[in-house]
């Protein structure tokens, strides 16, 4: 090699020699079985660096650098692409994974924005139980006319409780309308909380405002025809499960809009992709535990009567999601399936 090639070759290694250096070492990290110990910063370079390497890679080869520069770089490439693109576990595995550990960790790191957003939605009920409290004339600038479903400050306290009991005829039939309408009301609140997060979060948790109040609105109605309870017990079997569900798609909702309007040291893009990952976790399981829900609704409530079975029902659901989610032991590294 001439001595301007050796100088040119020194000043290529001088330049990027970091970046393979920190390439090596995430590497040899995963490869001894430490992929756990990689922080979220890590696994966002990692294949940032590879193409960078693979970069300088096309670059050595092309400029006839020296031939030892170009046979490690080959060898960090193999190794980084191996890490990144090699064998994934089995999809049971993978499902495993995600049960036994990359979800609850989702939820435990959204549990900031999750309290956030279940505060907005009781504030939101009960501003708007207040208002419709104070003058029943409220509940119609709140509660859509479809949502209502014939219910109102107008409704005897006879009609009323046919919804919530009856389980025969007529009353039936509007029940299970109201319900369908309820539970599809609610999944579209839950994507609409996660969607709209990008503007800076405004939006959802605007959704989240209006959602407490539509349960608020009722509660008012509902509890001024001395029914407050039954109507609690006949949300509760299922609403414990649809409205959580609610809450954590409003909390990943924020923590998007967060990354977008506060993205720290990170590059917006890179923010927000990094929330993007966490909060797509969270939706995943946010699908799951509304179809739970329409189970629930579509099911039990129509079948259980008992106001103390249906607090029952829904309080041991919350019970189970909240053990799951906060409590029960996860680790980390679990996650990588």
């Amino acid at each position: 090699m001439s001595g301007e090639a050796q100088f040119a070759s020194l000043r290529f290694r001088e330049a990027r020699t970091d970046d393979w250096e920190r390439l090596e070492e995430l590497v040899r990290r995963i490869e001894r079985g430490r992929a756990g110990s990689l922080s979220d910063e890590d696994l966002f370079d990692l294949p940032v660096l590879y193409r960078a390497a693979l970069s300088s890679l096309s670059v050595a080869r092309e400029t006839s650098l020296d031939t030892d520069l170009v046979g490690f770089l080959e060898a960090l490439c193999a190794r980084a692409y191996f890490v990144l693109y090699g064998v994934q576990p089995p999809l049971h595995r993978r499902i495993g994974a995600f049960f036994g550990a990359g979800w609850p960790l989702a939820l435990r790191s959204l549990w900031r924005e999750t309290l956030v957003a279940v505060l907005v939605m009781l504030l939101g009920a009960v501003v708007a139980y207040c208002l419709v409290a104070g003058d029943p004339g409220w509940y119609h600038s709140i509660i859509p006319e479809d949502l209502a479903g014939g219910r109102g400050p107008q409704s005897s306290v006879a009609e009323l409780r046919a919804g919530l009991y009856d389980g025969g005829g007529g009353a039936r039939d509007m029940l299970g309308a109201f319900a369908t309408y309820l539970f599809t009301h609610n999944a579209q609140m839950a994507l609409m909380c996660f969607a709209l997060g990008f503007a800076f979060g405004v939006p959802t948790l605007l959704l989240l405002v209006y959602n407490g109040c539509i349960l608020g609105a009722f509660m008012a109605v509902y509890v001024s025809k001395g029914l407050g309870l039954p109507l609690a017990a006949w949300l509760a079997i299922h609403g414990t499960t649809e409205l959580f569900a609610i809450a954590i798609a409003g909390a990943a909702g924020l923590r998007i809009g967060m990354a977008v309007a506060f993205p720290g040291r990170l590059s917006r893009t890179v923010a927000t992709t990094k929330a993007g990952r966490t909060a797509a976790f969270a939706m995943i399981g946010v699908v799951l535990m509304l179809a739970v829900a329409g189970l629930l609704e579509g099911v039990g409530r129509q079948i259980v009567q008992s106001d103390l079975i249906r607090v029952a029902i829904g309080g041991g659901a919350l019970a189970a999601w909240l053990l799951y989610f906060y409590l029960l032991p996860v680790r980390r590294e679990d996650a990588d399936g």
